[in-house]
């Protein structure tokens, strides 16, 4: 045995017996619905970063994203972290989080669809928002463990599908057993390694090329896709407007995102919620900032990284495998660093895993079969739903990663993984966003909303998966539906502009209604001058 399996195994062993622990110990706050979905609404700041942040960055930014952007962009793939930072924590805390913490509070809602339910007075509303997130939310979880092979394989000799197993049913353990609060925990632990471990890579991959400065001296004379030097070197990249997109759908996106949202629901405070804000944004400018800084150096291991051919325009080209990428730079450094590498990533993939199946679970339960249901069903039994879907969607997210691994020239779930987020994003970024701060929104406009964020996504995906050559379109559907980032954005920023204008000629809500829904903001609280200032 490898002195790197030795040191990963160890150190693994150590990680699943304090994610367990951990389960166990958080038992006691998961005993009713708000308990279990919502730790109780009393999550401190640092939990409720560290949970927000672990949720935004899985292993697929780190494996996936990291060795793609950074191979496209080079170095000016950083500007993608600093944007998850910026627009993906900081403005979202500031925007929504205070906001969306008192509204659902006061309307007593536990999931985003149930916002939507109770803001719009609208049961299909709430059971319409539940089936989107249930298509959407399986592919992204599936996604989560992309990645994991090539890096465990550094390491252990072992089958992928046992891999996938052993993070599936650990996950879903501690989740079951502890319920948010043992999810808030453990992404506090498993950000703290992702911290020290993104840091530790980062300084291990420069000076494996001679330091920083000749590790940019080594991109500067690459002319690779973009057909001039210093592409990858430069303060904007190759293709300045691409990754704008890029910026745009993995930051903005997050606002629409029913498992980062849901965050808010459960922070405790006004003093914690600025708090959270500025341990949330520095976690993302140093995991996401230093994941796609990391990537932007891929092109210095173009030797060592895995190619397939594929067709374009009738003329078969070598492209690399994005996935083999940040592998293919890891796998010159010392043992330590690959172990460390190795409980980084399970720890990024298990942080969302659990984030989203918990948000899946507690969404289906409470605003489908809860509706649904002719008989009321006692706060003891929703909890034990909860329980039974959370076993249900990681044991259909680990077949579905399973079968992917097994047959490659299964595509489908593939290109679902692609367009989930701009899917989700783009039903429910606008509504959401206009529902907290404005009365002149309506339910038409929503509904409206729903359907141009799904049907972009779905034809998106139709697009792709058929191969339909989109050239011939014009230069601007074309541009939008080149990729599902594109079309992604298209779905985000039309939301925003479609919701306020469909909302100006359709029925508003009675003006009672919205008082009452609103009150929350009226409500006149004591603080202290530190607080507040007159």
């Amino acid at each position: 045995m490898t002195t790197t399996a030795i040191l990963s195994g160890v150190m693994l062993v150590i990680f699943f017996t304090v994610m367990i622990l951990v389960g166990y110990g958080a038992r006691k706050e998961a005993t009713d619905v708000n308990g279990f979905v919502l730790g109780g609404r009393s999550v401190g700041p640092w939990l409720t970063a560290f949970a927000f942040g672990t949720s935004y960055f899985s292993a697929v930014i780190f494996v996936g994203y990291a060795g793609q952007f950074g191979w496209n962009f080079g170095m000016s793939a950083t500007w993608a972290g600093l944007g998850n930072a910026f627009i993906g924590s900081l403005l979202a805390w500031n925007i929504l989080g205070r906001r969306t913490r008192v509204m659902t509070q006061h309307l007593d809602a536990k999931t985003m669809p149930d916002f939507f339910g109770k803001r719009f007075q609208s049961t299909p509303l709430k059971v319409a928002a539940s089936v989107i997130v249930f298509i959407f939310l399986i592919p992204y979880t599936a996604s989560l463990y992309n990645g994991l092979s090539s890096l465990f394989g550094m390491a252990f000799d072992i089958p992928y599908w046992v891999i996938i197993i052993v993070m599936a049913v650990l996950t879903g353990v501690y989740v079951i057993v502890g319920g948010y609060m043992a999810t808030a925990i453990n992404d506090f632990i498993q950000g703290v390694i992702m911290l020290f471990g993104i840091a530790a890579v980062i300084y291990s991959v420069i000076q494996d090329n001679g330091g920083l400065v000749e590790s940019m001296k080594g991109l500067s004379v690459i002319s690779g896709d973009a057909g001039w030097n210093g592409a990858y070197s430069s303060f904007f990249g190759p293709d300045p407007l691409a990754l704008l997109f890029v910026v745009i759908l993995t930051s903005l996106g997050t606002w629409g995102l029913p498992q980062m949202v849901g965050k808010f629901y459960a922070i405790k405070s006004e003093h914690d919620i600025h708090k959270g804000t500025v341990i949330s944004t520095i976690f993302a400018i140093v995991v996401a900032g230093g994941c796609y800084f990391l990537g932007g150096f891929g092109r210095l291991y173009e030797d060592k990284i895995t190619y397939v051919l594929k067709v374009k325009n009738g003329v078969a080209v070598e492209t690399p495998l994005f996935d083999t990428i940040v592998p293919a730079m890891l796998s010159t450094l010392p043992a330590a660093v690959i172990a460390v590498v190795i409980v980084l990533v399970l720890s990024a993939s298990m942080s969302t895993l659990s984030s989203l199946v918990l948000t899946s679970s507690s969404t289906f339960t409470l605003d489908v079969i809860n509706p649904l249901s002719k008989k009321e069903i006692t706060e003891k039994k929703q909890v034990s739903i909860m329980r039974i879907f959370i076993v249900f969607f990681i044991a259909v997210s680990a077949i579905i990663a399973i079968v992917k691994d097994a047959y490659p020239t299964v595509t489908f779930i593939a290109q679902m993984m692609g367009v989930s987020w701009g899917a989700l994003a783009g039903a429910f970024l606008a509504p959401f966003l206009y529902g907290l701060y404005w009365k002149g929104i309506t339910k038409v406009s929503t509904i409206v909303c729903f359907i141009w964020g799904c049907a972009i996504a779905i034809f998106q995906m139709i697009i792709t998966l058929a191969g339909i050559d989109v050239t011939g379109w014009g230069t601007i559907l074309s541009y939008i539906f080149k990729s599902s980032i594109n079309s992604g954005v298209v779905a985000m920023v039309g939301g925003l502009i479609l919701v306020p204008v469909v909302s100006l000629f359709t029925k508003k809500q009675e003006e009672k209604e919205l008082d009452e829904i609103f009150s929350c903001y009226n409500k006149h609280v004591d603080t202290t001058a530190g607080e507040y200032l007159e």
